[in-house]
C-alpha cells in the first residue's frame, strides 16, 4: 500500500492539525484535499488543495467516502464518518491521533451516541475538552508513523 493522498474533514479539523498536515504535506510532497461546507485559506501549494461543497448535513462526509481510495489517510472527528471509512477499507485518524479501527469504531459510535442523548436531555453539556499541546503531540506522532507505515514499499 502507498499512500496517495490525504483527505481532512477541514469544517471542524483545528488549526494546528491542519498546519502540521500542511508542513508534512510539503516536506514528502503528499497530496491534501480539504474538504468543506465554506471556504477557508490554505497555504499556495502544488500539494494542497479544497473542494467547497454545499451545505447541509453530511455533504463533506459523502464527498469524502465517495471520492477516497483505500490507499488514502482521512483526518476527521466526525465518528459516523470514521465508521463509514473504516468500512470502506481506508485508514482514518482523529485530531488526537486515535487511529479508527474495525475494532474499535463500534464502540466510539455507541459512545457518541450515548453522550448525544445525555446532552439531550440536559444531563450533560459541552463536548470533549479543547486540543491541547498534548493533543497536537500525539496526533504528529500518529500521522507520522501512520505515514511511514503507508509509504514502505
Amino acid at each position: 500500500m502507498a499512500l496517495r493522498k490525504i483527505w481532512i474533514d477541514a469544517d471542524a479539523c483545528p488549526k494546528s492539525v491542519k498546519e502540521v498536515i500542511f508542513q508534512v504535506s510539503g516536506r514528502l510532497k503528499i497530496q491534501v484535499t480539504l474538504v468543506a461546507n465554506s471556504y477557508m485559506h490554505i497555504p499556495q501549494s502544488p500539494y494542497i488543495d479544497i473542494i467547497k461543497v454545499d451545505k447541509g448535513a453530511d455533504v463533506a462526509d459523502f464527498f469524502i467516502v465517495e471520492n477516497c481510495d483505500v490507499d488514502d489517510l482521512i483526518i476527521t472527528a466526525d465518528i459516523p464518518l470514521a465508521k463509514l471509512i473504516v468500512d470502506k477499507g481506508t485508514t482514518a485518524i482523529n485530531p488526537r491521533g486515535e487511529v479508527y479501527t474495525e475494532e474499535n469504531i463500534s464502540e466510539r459510535l455507541s459512545m457518541r451516541d450515548f453522550m448525544t442523548e445525555l446532552r439531550d436531555s440536559g444531563m450533560v453539556t459541552g463536548g470533549p475538552a479543547p486540543l491541547g499541546q498534548k493533543d497536537k503531540i500525539a496526533f504528529t506522532n500518529s500521522l507520522n508513523k501512520i505515514i511511514t507505515q503507508m509509504m514502505k514499499p
